[in-house]
């Protein structure tokens, strides 16, 4: 009892921010006991502590960075738990806790609530349980449509209807996820010419990333009575055209930087499904249809900005979030065009979220900044490209790789670590670790202007 007691009174002195934190630290090191465990593995082989770790972060943010191949280490079983710690990282450890939570049937309090709220980065308590139904509803519905759609195909591919399915069943899950693993050997390379396999995971890649109030609003539209009016939250319209620009953006990009490079000779066809999936699995994705380390430096470092601005908010995916660039880049246009007040759609973003914004995106650039300069350090046998692009990234929970991965050193595996566990948690959370609940300022101090720029 008096144990109880006092871990009541440690919970209840907590942040919001800090119990998240905590909940995902836990999920790693619990991920990473399951993932040693010897049965789970193929005949032979094993994983030292280090190894299970890296995969455990990764699969926790639905990253896909690995250091060991997932199609050679792990057997079904293994595949099937990583399949589980996929859906924990990418529909949240609140969602499936609290989910877990009704089927006990526990009352959802006003703690849990705010901690659903903390890891939805929702702004209001409203609807919290229906949010979370909801959630759960829609990603199943998707996952399970997309197993039995790539399960039948994957017949023509595999041996047995078995392996056909359970090929299929990972693959829906880690692209609705965006989690990038695979147990092919070899990502969605064997596919590069396979334009169906290709459409159903940028369509369950773009469903995974496009943010969970999106796709509710959008059923919530598509469920609505003839006669009901409806109106898309101005977050939804943000969300949506961003995060459509961006893939059209990078598609057009990639494909003018290599035109006359790894497009040279190849048909239109193929230079727009590769350039296409590129685009579309940078928002988070991780899978591949060729080696990206084909590209060129120009290329490269347009992948670099994609991963770093990484999918929208309240999604399965990481980076600073495409409502943080839109609201920047707004800023800055608002600014230079002689405005206070940035507009859109015909509202008005509030000062808050702009300055929001704008510490995400500064943080962000500091930390993976940082990183970048600890990795050149401690992994000098590699050129500074191929680590700016692992560190965007792991920070942007991508997963794809210019194939370093495997051979980093312990130093250069925890940094890696680091930054997926940010990119999964958010850079807010990140920063209010240590902040607890925080105290209102009594008093403030004179005001005087700085010389800026």
């Amino acid at each position: 009892m008096d144990v109880n007691k006092q871990w009541n009174r440690w919970f209840n002195q907590l942040s919001p921010f800090q119990i998240i934190v905590a909940f995902y630290a836990s999920a790693a090191v619990i991920s990473t006991i399951l993932l040693n465990l010897p049965f789970l593995h193929k005949e032979g082989m094993s994983l030292s502590f280090l190894d299970s770790l890296f995969t455990a972060v990764s699969a926790i943010s639905v990253t896909g960075l690995t250091v060991v191949s997932t199609a050679d280490t792990f057997n079904t079983g293994g595949y099937f738990v990583l399949m589980f710690i996929l859906q924990f990282g990418g529909i949240g450890v609140m969602t499936l806790g609290t989910f877990i939570w009704l089927l006990l049937g526990q009352k959802i309090g006003l703690k849990r609530r705010q901690l659903i709220k903390t890891d939805q980065n929702r702004s209001t308590f409203a609807g919290m349980v229906k949010l979370i139904r909801q959630i759960l509803l829609i990603i199943v519905i998707i996952e399970i449509i997309g197993a039995l759609i790539l399960g039948v195909y994957f017949t023509q591919y595999f041996p047995t209807i078995g392996e056909a399915f359970v090929q299929g069943a990972f693959a829906s899950v880690s692209a609705t996820t965006n989690a990038g693993f695979d147990i092919t050997g070899s990502s969605l390379v064997m596919f590069q010419e396979d334009y169906f396999v290709q459409f159903i995971n940028i369509l369950l890649l773009t469903l995974g990333a496009i943010g969970f109030p999106v796709l509710i609003e959008v059923k919530d539209y598509m469920t609505k009575k003839p006669k009901d009016f409806f109106r898309f939250s101005l977050f939804a319209k943000v969300t949506s055209v961003t995060f459509a620009a961006l893939i059209v953006a990078g598609t057009v990009l990639i494909y003018l930087f290599d035109r006359t490079h790894f497009f040279a000779g190849k048909t239109w066809h193929e230079s727009f499904f590769y350039a296409f999936f590129q685009s579309v699995t940078t928002r988070n994705g991780g899978l591949a249809t060729m080696d990206v380390s084909e590209f060129t430096p120009a290329t490269l470092l347009v992948i670099c900005v994609l991963m770093f601005i990484g999918a929208s908010p309240s999604s399965v995916g990481g980076g600073i979030r495409t409502t943080t660039f839109a609201i920047t880049a707004l800023t800055i246009l608002a600014y230079a065009r002689g405005k206070r007040n940035v507009r859109v759609f015909a509202r008005e973003i509030h000062e808050d979220d702009i300055f929001r914004s704008f510490i995400v995106i500064s943080t962000a650039i500091s930390i993976t900044g940082c990183s970048i300069i600890l990795l050149s350090l401690f992994e000098p046998q590699f050129e500074l490209l191929p680590i700016i692009f692992e560190a965007c990234s792991a920070f942007g929970t991508t997963g794809l790789s210019m194939g370093i991965t495997p051979d980093l050193h312990a130093g250069g595996k925890l940094i890696i670590i680091g930054l997926m566990f940010i990119g999964r948690i958010g850079i807010f959370s990140f920063l209010f670790i240590l902040r607890g609940r925080g105290v209102k300022d009594s008093y403030h101090y004179p005001k005087e202007s700085m010389i800026i720029g």
